[in-house]
C-alpha cells in the first residue's frame, strides 16, 4: 500500500516516543495525594486524552487547575530521569521530511510536550497541544489546526496514532490514518493502514507530496 500526502501530522507518546512508565508512576503518585482509590483510577481512559478531561472525570470542578498543574509538573520533572524514549524508526523517519512538511499533535500541555521532545531532540516547526485547542482527541480539532498551520488541506494530510482516540480525531478531520500498534493489538484499531511502529515504513519526497510505504 501506498499513501500520498502533503502533510504528516504524528501523535507523540506511543507514535514517536514512549514515555508510558512514567505516565503510569506519576499518575500513580498523582491518585495516592488527592486520596483517589485504585478503583476509581481505573474505571477512567488515560492514553490519547488531555489531562483537563482525565482529571475532570475523577475530582470536583473546583479541584481541576490545582490538580493539572500538579500531575503536569511530576511529569515534567520525570522526564530527566528516563521518562521519555525514542520508539523504533522515529529518528530515521523523520529525517526523511522536510521541517515544513510535518507536525506534531498531542494531548499534553505545551510545557510537557516540549519537555519530552526536546529531551530525545525532536524539534518540530509546527506543534499543537492541549492549551491550543478548546476540545481534544477524538475531537477533530487539534488534526485541523495541525493542517491550518501547514497551510494544507485536511483531505491531504496523513495523521499516526497508537491509540483509538487519535485514530477517531484524524478520521473526524477527514485525514487518512496510520496505526502503530505500540500501545494496542492491530486488531483493535481502526485505521486505513495498521503496522508494528515507524520501522516498518518508508518515505519519499517527491515534488508537493510525500509518498509513504510499507517496507518489505
Amino acid at each position: 500500500m501506498t499513501i500520498h500526502a502533503h502533510a504528516l501530522l504524528f501523535d507523540n507518546d506511543g507514535t514517536l516516543v514512549s514515555s508510558l512508565d512514567s505516565v503510569e508512576l506519576c499518575w500513580t503518585r498523582w491518585a495516592g495525594e488527592y486520596g483517589i482509590t485504585a478503583e476509581e483510577f481505573g474505571r477512567v481512559e488515560l492514553h490519547g486524552r488531555t489531562a483537563v478531561e482525565i482529571v475532570g472525570d475523577l475530582l470536583p470542578a473546583r479541584l481541576v487547575p490545582e490538580a493539572v498543574a500538579r500531575v503536569e509538573q511530576l511529569e515534567v520533572e520525570d522526564v530527566p530521569n528516563g521518562g521519555v524514549r525514542l520508539l523504533p524508526g522515529t529518528r530515521e523517519f523523520l529525517d526523511l521530511l522536510p521541517a515544513d512538511r510535518w507536525a506534531v499533535v498531542t494531548s499534553a500541555t505545551r510545557r510537557l510536550a516540549e519537555a519530552r521532545l526536546g529531551a530525545v531532540g525532536i524539534t518540530p516547526k509546527a506543534l499543537v497541544t492541549a492549551d491550543d485547542v478548546t476540545r481534544g482527541k477524538p475531537d477533530p480539532e487539534p488534526y485541523l489546526l495541525a493542517a491550518r498551520q501547514l497551510g494544507v488541506d485536511p483531505a491531504r494530510c496523513v495523521v499516526f496514532e497508537d491509540a483509538p482516540a487519535g485514530l477517531r480525531a484524524g478520521r473526524a478531520a477527514g485525514m487518512t490514518t496510520v496505526a502503530l500498534a505500540t500501545t494496542h493489538q492491530a486488531a483493535d484499531l481502526d485505521a486505513d493502514l495498521v503496522v508494528r511502529d515507524l520501522s516498518a515504513l518508508s518515505a519519499l519526497v517527491t515534488g508537493a507530496a510525500v509518498e509513504i510505504g510499507v517496507r518489505g
